[in-house]
């Protein structure tokens, strides 16, 4: 995993995670990696892999079954689909705008290079 120096590196490997429940990678109350594994995946230390368990957890998004391991929450695809589109919506959306402006690009180019994109 490429790592950023914009968002802590545990933030990052949390939202990886999140990143694969959203595309169907861990279901409901599916098994994640430990944390050992995940650590080991990544090639990042294991105590940054814990504070990431630890953020997803106490967010709702995974729980801990002792001696089993972490879980995904049940419904927790859809948690991160509403908190990833409200601060899309109210963080990105409005600096977005605020480019397109700046650089004369109209809703209208976008929408053209969104439908040649084939999405």
């Amino acid at each position: 995993m490429n790592f950023t120096s914009e968002k802590a590196i545990y933030v990052q490997i949390a939202d990886r995670l999140c990143d694969e429940i959203l595309t169907g990678k861990f279901g409901d109350d599916e098994r994640i990696p430990s944390v050992r594994e995940y650590a080991v995946l990544l090639e990042v230390n294991t105590n940054t892999t814990v504070k990431s368990y630890d953020l997803l957890e106490q967010q709702g998004v995974i729980y801990k079954k002792r001696g089993l391991g972490y879980f995904v929450t049940p419904g927790a695809k859809q948690q991160i689909l509403k908190e990833r589109r409200r601060e899309f919506m109210e963080a990105r959306l409005p600096e977005l705008f605020r480019q397109m402006r700046l650089l004369g690009i109209g809703i209208e180019e976008v929408e053209e290079r969104w439908n040649d994109d084939g999405s």
